[in-house]
């Protein structure tokens, strides 16, 4: 089996330059699996920066669900890395997909929300480990911040902040980056 590594850290703290040279380092075929979405135009220019940093001859696939589908992809196979970037704005994506209004949400809906959310992570994490991948994560460090105001925020931060928790136990590594310098945790 591959190695599983996890690298966290606040925003623009230096994880995906960290991520991107592990990778680079340990995979001679790399899949870089890309979650953002692009919503508005600040997210379109993170993602073309993002583009431009990667190796060409990396390949890109744009998802942040229904990742059982790549076991059925012969070119999947192929691979013996993948670069996920960012689980963070998977759980985001896949939070903003409900249909419902979370400031009236009920704790069992909420609850309900964050299984769906957690099956969606673990059925990543098997698919991968089935196919005998190295695994390179980014997340955010959603717990070093100021407590968000709002319902929709918190719901966010707990749940972000629990699927780390699970990918933390997880992984074989985990690197702590802050201010472009990676911290081996794990």
């Amino acid at each position: 089996m591959g190695k599983f590594i996890l690298i966290t850290g606040g925003a623009r703290s230096g994880k995906s330059t960290l991520a991107e040279n592990i990778t680079d380092e340990i995979g001679d075929n790399i899949a870089y699996i890309a979650t953002a979405i692009a919503f508005d135009d600040g997210m379109k220019d993170r993602i073309k920066k993002h583009r431009e940093s990667r190796p060409r001859e990396w390949t890109t696939i744009e998802k942040y669900k229904n990742f059982h589908k790549l076991k059925d992809d012969d070119n999947f196979a192929s691979y013996d890395t993948v670069l996920l970037d960012c689980i963070t704005l998977m759980v985001s994506n896949l939070l903003l997909e409900e249909e419902i209004d979370f400031d009236k949400a009920s704790m069992e809906e909420i609850n309900k929300i964050e299984g769906r959310i957690s099956e969606e992570v673990e059925e990543l994490l098997d698919t991968l480990y089935a196919s005998n991948k190295n695994i390179v994560f980014v997340t955010n460090e959603v717990g070093m911040g100021l407590v968000p105001s709002y319902k929709l925020g918190n719901i966010f931060r707990d749940i972000a902040g629990r699927i780390n928790q699970f990918l933390a136990r997880k992984a074989d590594e985990v690197y702590l980056t802050v201010s472009g310098i990676p911290v081996k945790i794990k």
